[in-house]
C-alpha cells in the first residue's frame, strides 16, 4: 500500500471523545508524513507553542525539547533539518500530549492546514479538518448548554 493513500478510519457510529482524540492524532501524523519540509516546520511550530520545556522533555525521547532549545524563546522556529528528524510517530505522541494541554491549539490546525494547497489535497488532511471542525462545533454546543 502506498504511504500516501492510507488514512485512519473513523467509525460511523458515535465514538467517545478519547477515540476522536486518537483519530485526530493519527491523522496529524499522516498529514505530517506527506507534508513538504516547510509545512512540517509550520505544523511543529504550531503544536509546540502551548507546551513548556518539562512537557517537551517527557515526550518522544526529548526530540521536541532539543528543537525548542535550538529555536530560542519565546518564539518557536523549527528548522527544516530539525523537522526532517521528527518521525510521524513522534508527531502522534506530541498531538496526544497537546490535546491534554490545549484542545484549542489542536483545533487551530484547521487554519494552518487550510492555507496549504499541498496538504489539503490529501484525504488524511480532509478527514482531519472535518473531525477538528466537528469537535469544535460539538464543544461550542456543549458550552452553550452550560
Amino acid at each position: 500500500m502506498d504511504k500516501h493513500t492510507h488514512t485512519a478510519t473513523v467509525p460511523a457510529s458515535p465514538v467517545s471523545p478519547q477515540e476522536v482524540d486518537t483519530s485526530i492524532a493519527q491523522l496529524v501524523g499522516e498529514v505530517y508524513e506527506i507534508a513538504p519540509a516547510a509545512e512540517r516546520s509550520r505544523l511543529l511550530e504550531h503544536l509546540l507553542k502551548p507546551l513548556g520545556v518539562l512537557s517537551l522533555v517527557a515526550i518522544a525521547n526529548g526530540v521536541f525539547a532539543s528543537i525548542r532549545f535550538r529555536s530560542g524563546w519565546p518564539d518557536v522556529h523549527v528548522r527544516a533539518e530539525d523537522a526532517q528528524k521528527v518521525q510521524p510517530g513522534d508527531v502522534i505522541t506530541l498531538v496526544n500530549h497537546v490535546q491534554q494541554v490545549s484542545v484549542r491549539a489542536v483545533d487551530g490546525l484547521v487554519n494552518l492546514l487550510s492555507s496549504s494547497p499541498t496538504i489539503t489535497s490529501s484525504a488524511a488532511a480532509a478527514l482531519l479538518i472535518t473531525l477538528l471542525m466537528q469537535r469544535a462545533r460539538t464543544r461550542r454546543a456543549e458550552d452553550q448548554e452550560d
